[in-house]
């Protein structure tokens, strides 16, 4: 095996089987455009507070990609609530459009029209067979170890084994992928790429704050907790059935399993955009996978990408 490089990341015009996960609020256009530029496939993730206008905004980074490619990341229900996302994100031309979170699939034509590559993230069997059944280009393994919102239902290498075994589409793996050991080992199960949010995240061309990557910095794998406590005391109309992986904090702490008396508590919901406002992470959410302990210092995303490459060929000899 060729540790850094698949027949997918070659077709895509990359250097290295990487992708920055979408992360909304994180991956904007700097860190894409950083990404591309280093050899892997840089996405600009426009999450669930996003809008056409700031898609346009984030865009402005990676207009110079002559020969780089670079993606966007978008939300089902999110696109059906302002079909300008969409429009916005097809003119753009990126070279993977990704719409996950939702069952309507009138996107994927659309996105082959205007010549986009499409991917989308999905959970279990079940959800990789509606996908590719839909015309999915590209299906993403995310696995209950990653990070931020989805449905945690299997594991990363069990759902990753099981959907190649049931699709004939590229697959990339997701859920604690923050090593070169754990790419190394998602492309010896036989995945396509890795599809990485928590190893990019606190790189500088993100936009999460300093003080955040420096909580990420001292978190270990065992610190992170699925919840929607977030999403309810802050309003933001995620389903149920997708909650979010954030690092446990005095907040997750008081309320995750009391949710139903979280909305009505006006001064916990107070308490907690101060706390966002002041960037401080004892309250405020912290969006991490359970590969967080593999962050060990804040590097720029061209680094990280060596160094993923350099560690999975590393292993890919022994």
């Amino acid at each position: 095996m060729k540790a850094t490089s698949t027949q997918w990341s070659q077709a895509m015009g990359l250097a290295a089987p990487i992708v920055n996960a979408p992360m909304g609020g994180v991956a904007g256009g700097a860190l894409a455009a950083a990404v591309s530029r280093a050899g892997g496939l840089g996405m600009i993730g426009i999450g669930s507070a996003g809008s056409a206008d700031r898609l346009h905004t984030e865009l402005r980074h990676v207009s110079d990609l002559v020969d780089r490619p670079f993606g966007i990341g978008l939300i089902s229900w999110a696109v059906a609530e302002q079909p300008r996302l969409l429009e916005a994100a097809l003119a753009a031309r990126p070279a993977l459009l990704s719409v996950s979170f939702g069952d309507d699939w009138a996107w994927v034509r659309r996105a082959h029209d205007a010549g986009c590559v499409t991917a989308t993230q999905v959970a279990d069997v079940d959800g990789a067979q509606r996908a590719a059944d839909a015309g999915v280009d590209v299906l993403v393994t995310r696995g209950a170890e990653a990070g931020g919102h989805g449905q945690p239902r299997v594991g990363t290498l069990p759902l990753l084994v099981e959907v190649l075994d049931r699709v004939a589409v590229p697959v990339l793996a997701a859920g604690g992928i923050a090593s070169g050991r754990g790419l190394a080992a998602a492309l010896a199960a036989g995945a396509s790429g890795g599809w990485l949010g928590t190893a990019f995240a606190a790189c500088p061309e993100s936009t999460l704050p300093d003080a955040a990557a420096e909580v990420m910095l001292a978190a270990r794998n065992t610190d992170t907790v699925t919840t929607r406590v977030f999403d309810i005391a802050l309003g933001y109309p995620w389903p149920p059935t997708i909650p979010e992986r954030v690092l446990r904090n005095a907040f997750t702490d008081s309320w995750h399993g009391r949710e139903s008396e979280l909305a009505a508590d006006t001064e916990a919901v107070t308490e907690l955009r101060a706390a966002i406002a002041a960037d401080d992470y004892r309250l405020a959410p912290v969006n991490v996978g359970q590969g967080v302990s593999e962050l060990t210092a804040i590097e720029p995303a061209a680094r990280v990408i060596q160094r993923l490459c350099d560690e999975a060929r590393e292993v890919g000899q022994q």
